[in-house]
């Protein structure tokens, strides 16, 4: 037997077997360069094949020409054009058949290019960023507004919220309400269609009440007890239409199911009333100020608490928030706007207490009479909106409205006696004496910013008072100035509209006291009460857009009532309820009639 160690070691070595049968050859006789020649095409072959692959991009091209040429011209047409020549061309047959797709009316530029995703992906990345990029305020006509009253038999309505196409209002009588707004019309209502025997039927107006809850005083003993025992205060709605909360003096946030108003969960982390809640744009993550001085965060996807903010010296009267994870509140008598940046666990102050009027005595305006003019301090700042992430507006006790960017600590804009000038008390109601003396003068006050909305990432801003209107301003082109549009709502009388429109034109006499504001402004005969197109307290305001990006107009929806929301130390002659406005967009007029008005106002 043999075996590895038997066989002869001439034997044992392996043989290397050649599969293409030639006979191998020495490694030193092969040098790397014949190697090198082996693995290399031919210079004949390279030619060769650069010309194949250009010979088949020159035909796939043609080809992809001759598909896209609709007249089945040939490639050898369009040889001697350059790529800006033949990307004109395309264009234009693109064009061509857009015209073609249009209706009789023609061909609007402005239409296709508001339709380009160039511009959407624009207005997209301005909002991702906060910044404020549409001025819509003078392209509706807020004197050309619809208005419609609804209300329940309740109390002072003392906020509301809205969630399109609905709308929820709560009262001092812990009433809860889900109403149904109409979709107005997008054809004026006196147009009638042509070849018509009778009128179409007219659309309905008044809002639909849907679901109504109201809750017991007497269960406030009661922990168990789903619903509020004290007045309710403050509403919000979630943007998906899935969550409402609110929020009242019994320290109780409620969050309901907005399908049926149910209720799903009830808190009581605060320890004192609740006095405004406002939700993150596009999630479900909740911001309630205090009067015990903090701001609490919630996640309503979970039902749950997540954490406490403080820093305020006062009660916490508003809260507002856009996209960005961060909210603005103001402290009322601490006369502090603070910006809390909730990722970072850090807080911007922002500190009011200036006056509307002027500054320094000595540099006060004076009126007829040689006397300056009264400066009204702030002591409260009541109410606050975002316009973007960087720029937000407030309002005080004093009537002024200010301007403020997170770049600066003080109000970059100030603008006194937003809402004119309460008028001045007699001696009796001035004076608790039986006899009081005629000849000691009460100076008239200013009426307060009650409530305060404005359109996110736009230049409008909407105030309300006790005036009897809802008046409408916009932000300056440079983001410096608040400048006055109008008042929301049709004006019956022809006395009153010219006192209107003194108080739409505020110039900057106003803006620095000089003058007597009030007679401006209309507080005492001017405003008759036929000529108010909300008669009460505006203890809240509310605006949305109708359709895509506000194309088919704009509706503000306020809620009145007799008293203000937090006391009743102010009483006003009007009705609780709820008042909406359906304000259009404003036609635009020829070149030639528009200069025709510009002629007419410059008295040319």
């Amino acid at each position: 037997m043999s075996s590895f160690f038997t066989v002869p070691s001439s034997q044992r070595k392996r043989k290397r077997h050649d599969a293409t049968g030639v006979a191998p050859t020495k490694r030193r006789n092969t040098g790397s360069k014949a190697q090198t020649e082996r693995s290399k095409p031919s210079k004949a072959d390279r030619d060769e094949s650069i010309s194949g692959s250009d010979s088949e991009d020159e035909t796939a091209a043609r080809q992809g020409d001759e598909e896209v040429d609709a007249e089945g011209s040939s490639e050898s047409d369009h040889e001697d054009e350059t790529g800006a020549e033949r990307r004109l061309r395309l264009a234009e047959r693109y064009l061509e058949n857009v015209r073609g797709e249009v209706d009789d009316v023609g061909f609007d530029a402005a239409d296709i290019d508001r339709d380009l995703i160039a511009e959407r992906l624009k207005e997209d990345v301005a909002e991702t960023k906060g910044r404020l990029y549409r001025r819509i305020a003078s392209d509706l006509a807020f004197d050309q507004a619809l208005k419609t009253q609804f209300r329940a038999d309740t109390l002072s309505v003392t906020s509301i919220a809205t969630c399109p196409p609905y709308v929820y209002t709560v009262s001092k009588d812990l009433a809860l309400i889900k109403w149904e707004l109409p979709t107005p019309p997008i054809t004026p209502p006196s147009t009638k269609p042509k070849n018509a025997k009778k009128p179409p039927p007219p659309t309905r107006r008044c809002p639909k009440q849907l679901i109504f809850t109201k809750g017991n005083r007497h269960k406030s003993k009661d922990p168990t007890y789903q619903h509020h025992t004290s007045h309710i205060l403050t509403v919000a709605a979630s943007s998906d239409g899935r969550f409402v909360a609110t929020g009242g003096a019994d320290r109780r946030l409620i969050v309901w199911s907005a399908t049926d108003l149910t209720s799903l969960r009830v808190f009581t982390q605060h320890r004192d009333a609740v006095t405004s809640l406002a939700f993150r744009r596009g999630t479900n993550q909740l911001y309630s100020s205090s009067k015990d001085r903090t701001i609490k965060t919630w996640s309503l996807n979970e039902l749950a608490y997540v954490e406490t903010l403080f820093g305020h010296q006062d009660v916490v009267l508003d809260v507002a928030a856009l996209a960005h994870e961060r909210c603005l509140s103001v402290g009322a008598r601490d006369r502090t706007a603070r910006l809390w940046k909730v990722v970072e666990e850090t807080q911007l102050v922002f500190r009011g207490g200036g006056g509307g009027g002027g500054g320094e005595k000595k540099n006060r305006p004076q009126n007829r009479d040689g006397n300056t003019t009264a400066k009204h301090t702030e002591g409260s700042m009541d109410r606050v909106a975002m316009i973007d992430e960087e720029t937000f507006v407030t309002g005080s006790d004093n009537g002024s409205l200010s301007l403020w960017t997170m770049h600066k600590k003080k109000p970059v804009f100030t603008l006194p006696l937003a809402h004119g000038l309460d008028p001045a008390l007699t001696p009796a109601e001035a004076s608790a004496e039986q006899h009081p003396n005629p000849e000691v003068p009460s100076p008239p006050q200013p009426r307060w910013i009650t409530a305060l909305a404005t359109v996110p990432y736009s230049d409008l801003i909407v105030s309300g008072s006790w005036d009897g209107w809802i008046r409408v301003w916009k932000v300056s082109e440079d983001k410096r100035r608040i400048e006055a549009v109008g008042t929301v709502g049709k004006i019956p009388n022809e006395d009153v509209e010219q006192t209107v429109n003194v108080a739409v034109d505020v110039d900057m006499d106003m803006v620095t006291g000089e003058g007597t504001s009030s007679h401006a402004l209309g507080d005492t005969g001017a405003y008759a009460d036929e000529g108010q197109t909300v008669r009460g307290v505006i203890n809240d305001i509310s605006v949305f857009e109708r359709g895509e990006r506000g194309r088919d107009g704009l509706c503000v929806v306020a809620a009145v009532g007799k008293e203000h929301r937090l006391g009743r130390w102010k009483t006003v002659k009007g009705r609780n309820g709820a008042v909406a406005f359906e304000v259009p967009r404003a036609v635009l007029l020829p070149l030639a009639e528009a200069n025709g008005v510009e002629d007419a106002k410059h008295g040319k």
